[in-house]
């Protein structure tokens, strides 16, 4: 027999057992950021050992005499890329069948890729910002994930076709690159076609495809032959964009368009960030033998800046004159400058992790001879050696604030804007590097300009980096040591480079500034790891309770009483306006429904919540809340999942007439002729009939063999009961069955929580008793009554509704013998209700099914009560 402490933690137990595959579940991310920080110190020995014969000055040379005609061609086929990539986001639209202004699809697909492309990792993910914006224009998670899921599909299934059309072409051409028979880069090409031209023939008119567990609906094949030719002409475009930049090649366009989407697709698959390092080294590796290395690496330089950097800083300029220009009263200006609010935090974040790698390189790089001279002539040296290891520190300090840039903490805009404004200052000083200076003067600009954004109040000491971020950042220092060895390949080390201080010794101060980088680089890393949990949840007061008790009734949500259990911590806002109430369960802290307050209260209230669980080493879960909140979970990072539907009466139009309320009104007629009879006890008046209540209660737990749940439900509480009216039914003088009332002074909702009878109770004793309290409530002048949830209804059936959706529909269908889910909404369903729908929102990365199996056990009391019901 187990031991109350090994129940009580049973269900931790439960994640972390399962073998190898529940060890690789739970630690899945760190397994993938080490496997991304391996993959890319392998690509940087590779190009550190492809150019051993190229030099820093050969590189810089290629770079300053690239042709202006290369440049803005560079910069045309650029703008002919992201154009097209509006329309993936069009043709997903399309699929799903929803339409969306187009402004509002260009601008969010626009900076989508204009993140994802920097950034390319979780945090800062395009399909984030596609969350941000498409809630706000009114799409359900459900509509959202497809269009994610179109997007990501359509991207790789063209990338293969296209890379696996050219190389069939061009085989003979590649084959001597890399050592391969042209045969053999010909077989391989024709068994890729094949296979995805079975999968488009398996899968045509949008028939569903399953390729081991997993099942997808494609596209029908006029929807498929659009996005094959949106792709194909988005991968030409920005493969053109190297291929401009590059000095005359004996390879010609087809060759490298082939080696292009190959090194595209294997910087996806390697997870590195924006496939730095990973497609540089592909793309060295093949044109190395025909073009010289220093004008590649060039060439790749201006790559990055042209396609990467350019479009950011467009997005963001573009959204910052929406800012200064917010007097324009145009619906289309105004729409636009609210979905521009929603991504420009995503932007100056992926802004400011570029802007922080800049300056973490230019650290590690040689200022220009003549630079130097006129520093020298007036400044003196200690305030240059100075002003180079600051700025390098001052770039991590932004790359670590960026994510809190994300977050709108109000602590990372102050970080990175008085870092910025130094590091502009070091700029000056250390290299007079006038375009780095303006780089970081326009990100100065555009967070004056965006301040009001940042409005959470927060502290970066207590932010936990995510593995993606500490990934991100050991790959701007991984990478920045690789340059400085490239750099000063030439330079003997010696212990006395440490301690050389002179106008021209550009090697050792490089060298101090990448160990000070790395030293604080460490740091940040086992303190964000390690560090120990620093929240607890707060065990509730009475005085809590009062306090939530008191803004319950000022609102218009019944089952926000469920507060005046006791059971639950509670977290208010800034202000004390507004509550979260939560329980905690194994390694979740989970909300109950949407946060009670006025609206303008719940976003820091969120974001304070999912960042005190992350502090306090858990996982943050909201459990039953409304579509009006996903905007706000989705702004904090959780994704979200649909529960179930919640039922609610209209009470204006409810009433006992008509042919669809003939049961009911047979119901009641014949609970009228069997004696029973109706009525509200006020709660004063409750302690008189506790007792019978209490017997009521017992008898309804026993004949079902059921035990008192708790947090989103109610138990038989004495203090609980007596805090709102009760409505019963009575036979003879005696109380078979009853239902507490809940309710708020605004009369916007009533609901009930309790629901008892006796066995003896007549048959059609709960329809009875739940017509009288609609028809009270009707009376008493509230606009609506709320059923409550039907778990897993109205879960999406198509072919293409995510996994959830898929699994859930499952068990509503076929998981009778574990749960009641037809029978409970067929209940419901007798009252001709409204369904809304319910989500459980989760912080990115973690399993909605533990999540889910937590609130289970939260609210049946632990494994031991789940188990014995």
């Amino acid at each position: 027999m187990s031991s109350p402490i090994d129940l009580e933690n049973a269900d931790e137990e439960l994640e972390e057992r399962g073998g190898i595959v529940g060890l690789l579940n739970r630690y899945r991310a760190l397994i993938v950021a080490v496997l991304t920080v391996a993959v890319f110190c392998i690509a940087a020995y590779a190009i550190y050992d492809l150019t051993t014969e190229v030099r820093y000055d050969d590189v810089v040379h290629a770079l300053t005499t690239t042709k202006i005609s290369s440049v803005l061609l560079a910069l045309l086929f650029t703008g002919l890329s992201f154009a097209s990539l509006i329309f993936y986001d069009q043709n997903a639209l399309e699929y799903i069948g929803k339409r969306l202004p187009f402004p509002h699809v260009a601008l969010t697909s626009f900076s989508a890729y204009a993140v994802g492309n920097t950034a390319g990792f979780g945090a800062l993910s395009a399909g984030a910002i596609r969350y941000r914006a498409y809630t706000r224009l009114g799409l359900s998670p459900d509509d959202i994930t497809r269009i994610i899921a179109f997007v990501t599909l359509a991207f790789g299934l063209g990338l293969a076709s296209v890379g696996a059309m050219a190389l069939l072409v061009i085989a003979d051409e590649i084959g001597p690159l890399i050592s391969v028979d042209g045969l053999w880069l010909r077989l391989i090409a024709i068994a890729i076609l094949a296979a995805l031209a079975f999968v488009v023939y398996a899968g045509r008119n949008g028939r569903e495809v399953r390729i081991g567990p997993v099942a997808v609906r494609l596209p029908d094949s006029r929807t498929w032959s659009r996005q094959f030719l949106v792709t194909a002409f988005d991968i030409a475009a920005s493969a053109s964009v190297l291929y401009v930049l590059l000095p005359e090649t004996s390879i010609g366009w087809p060759g490298f368009f082939a080696i292009y989407a190959i090194a595209v697709g294997l910087g996806v698959l390697s997870h590195v960030p924006a496939g730095f390092g990973v497609f540089e080294t592909i793309i060295i590796a093949w044109l190395g033998s025909s073009v010289n290395e220093d004008a590649v690496l060039s060439s790749l330089v201006l790559y990055r800046v042209i396609y990467n950097v350019i479009p950011l800083v467009i997005a963001i300029a573009a959204i910052s004159v929406a800012e200064l220009r917010r007097f324009v009263d145009h619906p289309v200006a105004s729409s636009m400058r609210r979905i521009g609010a929603r991504l420009m935090p995503q932007l100056l974040s992926a802004f400011a992790l570029l802007l922080g790698m800049m300056l973490v390189f230019s650290s590690v790089t040689p200022t220009p001879d003549h630079n130097l001279i006129v520093l020298s002539d007036y400044l003196p040296l200690s305030l240059v050696e100075s002003a180079h290891f600051l700025s390098s520190l001052l770039g991590l300090a932004i790359i670590v604030a960026a994510r809190g840039l994300s977050q709108r903490l109000d602590g990372a805009w102050w970080v990175s804007t008085f870092s910025a404004l130094f590091a502009l200052f070091f700029s000056l000083l250390k290299a007079i590097a006038i375009v780095e200076a303006g780089l970081l003067a326009f990100f100065v600009f555009s967070l004056v300009v965006s301040r009001r954004l940042f409005k959470r109040p927060a502290s970066l000491l207590n932010q936990t980096l995510t593995a993606g971020w500490l990934t991100a950042i050991a790959v701007v220092c991984i990478g920045a040591i690789v340059v400085l060895f490239f750099v000063y390949r030439d330079v003997g080390y010696s212990n006395e480079l440490w301690w050389q201080f002179e106008f021209a010794d550009e090697a050792p101060r490089g060298l101090r500034a990448a160990l000070g980088i790395s030293i604080v680089s460490s740091a940040i890393a086992i303190f964000s790891l390690l560090r120990p949990a620093t929240k607890r949840p707060e065990p509730v007061s009475d005085d809590a309770v009062a306090r939530a008790v008191e803004i319950v009734r000022k609102q218009g949500v019944a089952d926000a009483n469920l507060v005046r259990m006791g059971d639950k911590s509670i977290m208010f806002s800034e202000k004390g306006d507004a509550f979260i109430m939560y329980g905690k369960q194994g390694r979740s802290w989970i909300a109950l429904f949407d946060p009670v307050g006025p609206r303008q209260a719940l976003p820091d209230l969120i974001w304070r919540f999912v960042e005190t669980a992350r502090a306090a080493g858990c996982r943050s879960v909201f459990y039953q809340i409304s579509p009006a909140l996903l905007s706000y979970c989705a702004d904090a990072g959780l994704r979200a999942f649909k529960l179930g539907e919640l039922a609610v009466v209209n009470l204006a139009n409810f009433e006992l007439k008509g042919g669809k309320w003939a049961n009911l009104r047979q119901t009641a007629s014949r609970a009228v002729r069997d004696g029973l009879e109706f009525a509200v006890i006020e709660p004063q008046d409750i302690p008189d009939v506790l007792d019978q209540l209490a017997h009521v209660s017992d008898t309804w737990l026993a004949d079902h063999n059921a035990k008192e749940k708790s947090f989103s439900l109610g138990a038989f509480d004495p203090d609980y009961v007596c805090s709102q009216p009760v409505g019963v039914l009575k036979k003879d003088g005696k109380i078979v069955a009853f239902a507490n009332i809940l309710m708020t002074e605004t009369k916007e909702e009533g609901s009930v929580d309790l629901m008892r009878f006796s066995p003896d109770a007549p048959k059609g004793s709960m329809d009875f008793l739940f017509v009288q309290i609609l028809e009270y409530l009707k009376g008493e002048g509230f606009q609506r009554f709320n059923l409550g949830m039907a778990p897993l209804s109205g879960m999406s059936r198509r072919e293409s509704a995510p996994v959830w959706d898929r699994v859930g529909g499952t068990v509503f269908e076929h998981g009778e013998r574990f749960y009641n889910f037809k029978g409970l909404r067929a209940f419901k369903s007798k009252f001709h209700p409204e369904w809304q729908p319910r989500y459980l929102a989760v912080s990115g990365g973690v399993s909605p099914m533990i999540a889910l199996m937590d609130a289970t056990f939260l609210i049946g009391g632990g494994l031991k009560g789940v188990v014995r019901k």
